[in-house]
C-alpha cells in the first residue's frame, strides 16, 4: 500500500493515508464511521487499489454489498490478484445470489489462491449451501484435509465453528458438541461464542455476577414507594370523583348537597 501511495503528491498521500488508518481502527467497532473515512479516501485516490480496497471492506462491514462488489471488482482489475475472491464470493451471498457464490468456488481461479484464501472460499461456499437450505452438503463442503487435521492454523477456529453449527442446524447435536469443544481447543483469542454454545447444549444458564444483593433491596423499597404512590393516586381519584369542578359565573351551577359529617366539621372549625 506504501508504494503505491508513494504515487501520489506528498500532501495528498499523507491526506489519503491518514483516512485508510481511520479505516482499519474503526472497522470492527465503528463500521460506519470506518465506512465514512473510506468514502473521504476514495475521493482523494480512487485509482489506488488499496484505496478501492479499504472502501469495499468498509462497505461490506456496513453490509453494503453491491458498493463492496464494485470496489473488490476495481481493485482486482487494478492489481490482477485473486485474493479478494472469496469475499467477493461472499458480497454474492450477501446480494442474495449463493448459485452465483457457488459458481465462483468453481472458478479457477480458486486454484490460485494460498492455502487461507481456498478454506475461506470453502466457508463461503458452505455458507450459500445453507442459504439454499443444503444442510447436508453444506456439511460436506467443510469436510477437508483442514478440517481434519490437529494443526492450528488462524482459520482453524472459523472452520470448526462452521463445521459444528452446521451440524447442529442438521440435528446432530453429539456432533455439534463434539466439534465446538475443537473450536475451543483452537480458539485461543476468543474469537468465536463456542463456549456459550457449548453451554447453551448442555442446558448451563449464566447468572450475572454484577448483581449486587443491595440493588435488589433497593428494589423492594422501590416496590414500597410505588405502592404508597399507587394508594395516593387512587385517593385522589376517589376524591375526583366526589369533588365537582364548576364555574360560579355559570347559571346551571348548582352546587352539591354537604353530607352531615361535612356540615358537623364546618361547625367545629368556625367554633375553633
Amino acid at each position: 500500500m506504501r508504494q503505491e501511495l508513494l504515487s501520489l503528491p506528498k500532501g495528498l498521500a499523507e491526506e489519503v493515508s491518514k483516512n485508510l488508518v481511520m479505516v482499519a481502527r474503526l472497522i470492527d467497532e465503528e463500521p460506519e464511521q470506518a465506512y465514512a473515512y473510506s468514502r473521504i479516501a476514495l475521493r482523494l485516490a480512487s485509482r489506488v487499489a488499496a484505496v478501492r480496497e479499504a472502501a469495499g471492506f468498509a462497505a461490506y462491514a456496513t453490509q453494503k454489498y453491491s458498493e463492496a462488489l464494485a470496489e473488490f471488482r476495481a481493485a482486482k482489475r487494478m492489481t490482477g490478484s485473486v485474493e479478494l475472491w472469496p469475499v467477493m464470493a461472499d458480497c454474492e451471498r450477501g446480494l442474495g445470489r449463493p448459485e452465483r457464490a457457488l459458481a465462483m468456488a468453481g472458478e479457477p481461479e480458486v486454484q490460485k489462491l494460498d492455502k487461507a484464501g481456498q478454506v475461506e472460499m470453502r466457508l463461503v461456499a458452505a455458507g450459500a449451501r445453507r442459504d439454499q437450505g443444503q444442510l447436508e452438503a453444506a456439511i460436506v463442503t467443510l469436510q477437508s484435509p483442514e478440517l481434519a487435521s490437529n494443526s492450528v492454523q488462524p482459520w482453524t477456529a472459523r472452520l470448526r465453528y462452521a463445521y459444528a453449527d452446521a451440524l447442529l442446524a442438521a440435528g446432530r447435536e453429539d456432533e455439534a458438541r463434539e466439534w465446538f469443544g475443537k473450536t475451543l481447543e483452537a480458539d485461543k483469542d476468543g474469537a468465536t461464542d463456542a463456549s456459550d454454545r457449548l453451554a447453551e447444549l448442555d442446558g448451563v444458564e449464566f447468572v450475572d455476577a454484577s448483581i449486587d444483593l443491595s440493588d435488589l433491596a433497593g428494589d423492594e423499597d422501590d416496590d414500597d414507594e410505588d405502592d404508597e404512590d399507587a394508594a395516593e393516586i387512587a385517593a385522589a381519584e376517589r376524591a375526583s370523583d366526589v369533588a365537582e369542578y364548576y364555574d360560579e359565573d355559570d347559571e346551571e351551577y348548582e352546587p352539591l348537597e354537604q353530607s352531615e359529617a361535612d356540615v358537623d366539621a364546618d361547625v367545629e372549625g368556625d367554633k375553633a
